[in-house]
């Protein structure tokens, strides 16, 4: 395109034709809600999580909104809900799929330990 061809086209036509990537688009809805991040780290920190030390380890997540990340967590293959048939055991557990965002969060904590400060720290 000429220079003055672009100068005519809108900031409105360029809008429209960018596009994120639906995969792009959909990790981040997952990854991106309140409190699914949190509880997936806890899952690759600690391994197999009852329902209520889960809710220890994520305190701020009330138990309702925990049964639903983990429900949403479980219906996008990335946590498994693991039922002991010899006893009322249930765990929650990655999967393949969900033990394969290490390095994503590994980033992400190197990331905030870099840009946010001392005064915000874990604990």
């Amino acid at each position: 395109m000429s220079e003055m061809m672009l100068d005519t086209v809108s900031d409105s036509t360029v809008e429209s034709q960018f596009e994120l990537c639906p995969k792009f688009e959909k990790t981040f809805s997952i990854l991106g809600k309140k409190w699914n991040g949190l509880i997936i780290d806890v899952l690759l920190e600690d391994g197999p999580q009852r329902f209520k030390n889960l809710a220890r380890r994520v305190p701020k997540c009330s138990d309702r909104v925990l049964v639903v990340r983990l429900k949403e967590l479980e219906e996008n293959g990335i946590v498994s809900r693991v039922t002991h048939c010899d006893s009322a055991l249930i765990e929650y557990r990655l999967t393949a799929k969900g033990a394969d965002l290490r390095q994503v969060m590994n980033t992400v904590h190197m990331w905030s330990d870099k840009w946010f400060s001392p005064a915000q720290s874990c604990e």
